[in-house]
């Protein structure tokens, strides 16, 4: 049985990839996780080649939404249709 209640946003959302700004659209979702008690917020960014032109090297991430803003741990793995995958560890970039 999974306990856990996803909770997410949709739509537009800003990234600031090594102090740049790439707007773009993006699926998020998360869960609070009891064994570690911290929320977990993961999703997809779409497509986007100026966004891939960043991704090189080492980068710092931070992913803006309309309801608010949170750093992200991980951006990268591609899916088949080029959208990238997000993913942070505590208080997320929507409302929950």
């Amino acid at each position: 049985m999974n306990d856990h209640i996803a909770e997410g946003y949709s739509g537009s959302v800003t990234l600031v990839v090594n102090d740049q700004e790439i707007a773009g659209e993006a699926e998020l979702r998360g869960y609070f996780e009891p064994i570690d008690g911290r929320y977990h917020w993961y999703g997809r960014v779409s497509a986007n080649p100026a966004l891939d032109a960043l991704l090189t090297g080492p980068v710092t991430v931070e992913l803006r939404t309309p309801q608010g803003s949170a750093p992200a741990s991980k951006l990268g793995d591609a899916d088949p249709w080029g959208r990238l995958r997000v993913s942070g560890v505590g208080r997320p970039p929507f409302r929950t």
